[in-house]
């Protein structure tokens, strides 16, 4: 018999919270149907063998591994989508949200003609515990960040406890960015429609065990998120973050450039040693957060390397070629190296896309 509430866990490293959270689930769910799916990260703690041993005792429990993939939006969608529970709920793995909460939630759905609840941390009646105050001012400050957008009005759009219409998210999915890790935001401002919501108060919890996921690459991806709705996706959000690396790699140029010319060095070396370390910054940088969610370790990051600088190298030939050829028939310095900018930027992107970050 389908489940009537899927239970959607991201887990990236959080071993000893899986059986806890299932226990948990076991006991505040008895009077409903439902499923939990977690979907791991290729989690180093081995997180899911543990989810596996569940699964192999009890069918409530799925897995879903995924290898070359990060994020906890993508994640969350990837379980979403794997279930066909009329309700979906989004709960993370750290056991800080209450899910005693969760049949309030799905009676609130059943009998309401709204797409979503959301717990908030800025209710009134909310309680929230061990919450670090660093924290607690970036979360005040992305809130007010998400306000900008008139469908993210709620209190708390950045709440990662929901429990939402299946109907509802289908309708969001083909617009959705999957960038960053929120992905509640992510639903309200892909929605066709402006989404119905009600928001009841959070009892959020301190965290046992584990560490949190949000860093300032986690920040930059809600950032990038924010910047990919403000453009309405007309320009992918990983070009724009690839082009943003690119104008570092030249700030990094020059910056090697004048140092070693100021050392003596020569300029065909000096201009060589630039260059390569402007290649190797900027590999860095975007294999650290353009590509974040494919990110390259080990042999692969240094194959990786290699490969980029051969794109690279391919790249700047094009740049050179076309800007000297229209150089020659315009004698517009600028326009001949614009567009060879662009030419060899487009060849970078597309191809180290295709062969440096595989797609999966």
């Amino acid at each position: 018999m389908t489940p009537e509430l899927a239970v959607i866990v991201p887990t990236r490293n959080e071993r000893p919270n899986v059986v806890p959270l299932f226990a948990r689930l076991e006991r505040a769910l008895q009077a409903i149907r439902w499923e939990v799916i977690f979907v791991d990260d290729n989690s180093p703690d081995r997180t899911a063998d543990v989810v596996r041993g569940l699964a192999a005792h009890d069918a409530r429990v799925r897995l879903i591994e995924r290898y070359g993939q990060r994020g906890l939006s993508s994640a969350c969608v990837t379980g979403i989508v794997a279930s066909a529970a009329p309700y979906v709920a989004v709960v993370d793995a750290d056991l800080q949200h209450d899910v005693t909460q969760l049949p309030a939630m799905l009676r609130t759905l059943r009998e309401e003609r709204i797409d979503v609840v959301v717990a908030s941390r800025y209710v009134a009646g909310a309680s929230v515990c061990g919450f670090p105050e660093r924290r607690a001012r970036l979360s005040r400050l992305a809130v007010r960040l998400a306000h900008c957008f008139p469908r993210a009005d709620l209190s708390d759009p950045m709440s990662g406890f929901f429990v939402l219409r299946h109907e509802a998210f289908d309708a969001a999915l083909p617009h959705l960015s999957q960038h960053g890790f929120k992905i509640l935001l992510d639903i309200l401002l892909s929605a066709p429609s402006p989404l119905r919501w009600r928001e009841i108060p959070c009892q959020f919890g301190a965290r046992h065990r584990g560490t949190s996921k949000l860093d300032a690459l986690a920040a930059l991806e809600f950032l990038a998120l924010l910047l990919d709705k403000l453009t309405g996706r007309l320009i992918p959000i990983r070009l724009l973050l690839f082009l943003c690396v690119g104008g570092s790699g030249v700030a990094v140029h020059f910056a090697v450039l004048s140092a070693l010319l100021a050392a003596g060095v020569g300029f065909i070396v000096a201009q060589s040693g630039a260059v390569l370390t402007a290649m190797t910054s900027n590999f860095a940088l975007n294999n650290l957060i353009t590509y974040r969610d494919q990110r390259l370790t080990g042999w692969r990051w240094l194959r990786g390397l290699f490969s980029f600088y051969a794109v690279c190298a391919v790249g700047a030939l094009a740049n050179v070629s076309l800007g000297t050829l229209i150089y020659r028939e315009t004698r517009v310095w600028w326009l001949a190296g614009g567009i060879g900018a662009a030419l060899g930027a487009a060849w970078n992107y597309i191809a180290s896309r295709s062969l440096t970050w595989r797609q999966p």
